[in-house]
């Protein structure tokens, strides 16, 4: 996958036309606790989108890392871990584009340990089977949550830390739901918290891409 950092730089640089917004409207419909599609301009529509994307890729490889858990497949669990690591990689190099290398390798670090601390609770949950280790793993992704809300509040101060600590927290929340459920063999709940996952990744990724667009307005 091509580095987000030029994927936005293509976007900045495309004169999208007003229908392509209005595509983008109906194929990605905003959240309600974020800005409709028809009161932002087409790149930061178009930004929006390929955010999106990378944030559902980051729930759904994880979720195949938990489903190849609970099956016991390896050769599964191994590709999706990579796929967790290649998006952060991805995601990372946002960062680095608007606010340098360095920012960009902390923003990696911190992704890291998101990733590390879900699936600390998912090998709890599901192979040692382990209370203890669940609730390390809770405490050690609460205090990741916490890390990332500061470090990017700092770089915009468009993103208010207590706002993006919140998002992370139900962001984490799911992943704990998600991984009880599929142990649980509660597929019809599961189902139910994806779609909440995914619609909670467009809500992050809109936020992010709006604070991009106000800080930066000259790239939008």
């Amino acid at each position: 996958m091509k580095s987000i950092a030029l994927s936005l730089a293509i976007l900045a640089a495309l004169s999208l036309s007003p229908n392509s917004q209005a595509h983008d409207g109906q194929d990605h419909a905003a959240s309600s606790k974020t800005k409709s599609a028809t009161s932002i301009n087409a790149k930061q529509a178009a930004t929006r989108a390929v955010l999106r994307d990378l944030w559902v890729e980051h729930v759904f490889w994880i979720r195949s890392y938990v489903i190849a858990s609970e099956a016991g497949n390896e050769t599964q669990k191994k590709v999706a871990a990579d796929q967790v690591v290649a998006n952060a990689k991805t995601i990372s190099g946002a960062i680095a584009g608007f606010y340098g290398q360095p920012a960009g390798d902390r923003m990696l670090i911190l992704l890291a340990g998101h990733w590390g601390a879900v699936k600390d609770y998912s090998d709890a949950t599901l192979i040692s089977k382990d209370a203890k280790k669940q609730q390390d793993a809770v405490t050690k992704l609460t205090a990741n949550a916490k890390e990332i809300s500061v470090f990017l509040s700092k770089a915009n101060p468009n993103l208010p830390e207590a706002t993006l600590f919140g998002l992370l927290s139900g962001h984490g929340a799911h992943h704990i739901a998600q991984i009880q459920q599929i142990s649980k063999g509660d597929y019809a709940a599961e189902a139910k918290t994806w779609g909440a996952m995914r619609t909670h990744m467009f809500t992050i990724a809109d936020a992010l891409a709006d604070a991009l667009a106000k800080q930066f307005p000259t790239k939008f």
